[in-house]
């Protein structure tokens, strides 16, 4: 078993995603019995002392049939409605289920301003932890019924790295309708499942694709995403089929297992990595790539070839390679109207109240290891 299999059947605190095509079906909605296997599992491991976060999609899902529609629909008012009624039927589906092991559920509703803004971040962290401390299974989703197309996280397996970190979560459990990271397209029968990922350069050239059950959201992209946000950020993360929810929270001897980074990010860090909003991009030669990834030294304007968007001193950015690969994160210590005329000179050529870093080392977040 490879030390990050070890890690996450150890953990003692947990979040499990399940995805909304593991739990739902576009015809008749939530599918109990699925449901009922997945509360089985965690039910289990929470027997054995853990305890576990459940980030669960599949409240739009939840909510077609009730509303006789037969697909999920495109636009965001229809999704809110179906989001509405579904909620309340998982939110019970829940409750029922878990309360077959006198298990108390505790449901946290989130928008990405939640884990943004500081002071919310702070709130839903002192909740989350009250729920754990008083023996409650927190189940989250996003709060669909009011999120907006600017405060969406997109899907829920970046909620879900988020909210690992947020509780300081010894492990991530990504669980959906695929058994594991394939090279290709798992139908393609030439593809092979990945078991492990050590790094960056073991999922490099992979083409993966978004999902195809016109249920959720995501697919194999947003979890390749959140694996790597969270094991980058220090929490190992395993990706497996809901099928086998048993196995993946026991052994952890199923599905593809991330190592994490050899250190966890501050709360600071980790939202100026991942959470906060990017205002604008700063483009980088080979060097300054190196600099700042491998040595983690501050950026300095003669490494910058290109500058994109419209953003403010102190405002977030992206950095970025030549392949337009986002390398690093950072905050921004000129306005981007100043920097064209600083970009690829020397600090010594600029004028003094010029010499500065453009990113500092203490504000800047490596993303690729």
């Amino acid at each position: 078993m490879s030390s990050a299999r070890g890690a996450i059947a150890d953990a003692k605190r947990m979040v499990v995603k399940v995805g909304s095509s593991a739990l739902t079906t576009a015809g008749d909605g939530l599918d109990v019995a699925r449901l009922d296997a997945l509360v089985d599992a965690i039910a289990e491991r929470v027997s054995r002392g853990t305890q576990i976060v459940l980030v669960s999609s599949g409240a739009i899902g939840a909510g077609l049939a009730p509303l006789a529609l037969g697909k999920r629909p495109r636009d965001l008012a229809t999704q809110q409605a179906a989001a509405s009624v579904g909620q309340l039927a998982l939110a019970h589906a829940y409750a029922e289920s878990f309360g077959r092991f006198s298990l108390t559920v505790g449901q946290v509703l989130l928008t990405s301003d939640d884990v943004v803004r500081r002071a919310h971040y702070r709130n839903a962290q002192n909740t989350f932890t009250r729920l754990l401390a008083l023996g409650a299974v927190p189940v989250v989703n996003e709060n669909d019924t009011v999120a907006t197309e600017e405060i969406r996280f997109g899907d829920n397996d970046r909620l879900a790295a988020l909210v690992a970190h947020l509780i300081g979560a010894d492990a991530l459990v990504l669980l959906s309708d695929v058994d594991g990271l394939y090279d290709g397209d798992p139908r393609d029968g030439a593809t092979r499942k990945i078991a492990e990922v050590a790094g960056e350069s073991d999922v490099d050239g992979i083409t993966v694709g978004m999902s195809s059950s016109g249920l959720g959201t995501g697919g194999m992209v947003s979890k390749l995403a959140a694996a790597r946000t969270a094991a980058g950020a220090g929490i190992p993360v395993l990706l497996a089929a809901a099928s086998e929810a048993a196995r993946a929270l026991t052994t952890a001897e199923v599905g593809t297992a991330f190592a994490p980074a050899d250190s966890r990010l501050s709360a600071r860090r980790f939202w100026l990595g991942y959470a906060a909003g990017a205002s604008g991009k700063l483009c980088l030669d080979d060097g300054a790539v190196a600099a700042v990834v491998r040595r983690r030294r501050s950026l300095l304007a003669a490494g910058i070839t290109g500058v994109e968007g419209d953003f403010h001193a102190g405002d977030v950015v992206d950095l970025v390679d030549h392949r337009q690969r986002t390398v690093a994160r950072g905050v921004v210590a000129f306005d981007a109207g100043e920097l064209p005329d600083l970009i690829g000179r020397s600090s010594h050529d600029l004028p003094t109240e010029q010499r500065r870093e453009v990113v500092h080392a203490d504000d800047l977040v490596p993303l690729r290891r």
